[in-house]
């Protein structure tokens, strides 16, 4: 495995649409080994692909300890309720902001065995899920943001 260079804000490639992986290739799954090890050396809990430089439909999120959760064309199938809270990202290091999002989501993507699943979370994995997705189609939590924390200091 090997630690990924994350993109900055800035970078035009975090502002870019993804392309959908068509085959679950050993790159692909090289690159999920990757992105799960440089998030975890961020103290991250989500990384998406273009957060790397990759222009896929992938993403990582770990938002219970050991429990890393892959993510290959995700889609956001349904959601409910609403939370508000702050929000930071590894691309946009040193800030952080308040978003809306909603409670609970439910996703379809498929795993590394090209198997098609769902799976449904609530409150900061809700959260993890719409931020990260938010990724893959060229937006930041700070086009979100109703106001950014560091600069009320």
């Amino acid at each position: 495995m090997a630690k990924l260079q994350i993109r900055r804000v800035g970078d035009e490639v975090l502002r870019k649409t993804c392309r959908p992986v068509e085959e679950i290739t050993p790159r692909t799954l090289t690159l999920l080994d990757d992105m799960v090890e440089t998030m975890r050396a961020a103290n991250g809990v989500g990384l998406a692909a273009p957060q790397v430089g990759i222009l896929r439909r992938i993403v990582v999120i770990e938002v219970e300890e050991g429990k890393v959760i892959e993510l290959i064309n995700p889609k956001i199938i349904a959601t409910a309720g609403t939370q508000e809270g702050a929000e930071g990202c590894l691309s946009i290091p040193g800030r952080s902001g308040i978003v809306k999002r909603p409670r609970h989501v439910t996703v379809r993507a498929t795993n590394r065995q090209g198997e098609t699943f769902e799976m449904s979370g609530s409150d900061l994995l809700a959260r993890a899920f719409c931020h990260e997705l938010d990724h893959l189609d060229g937006h930041l939590y700070i086009d979100r943001a109703e106001r950014m924390l560091d600069e009320e200091e």
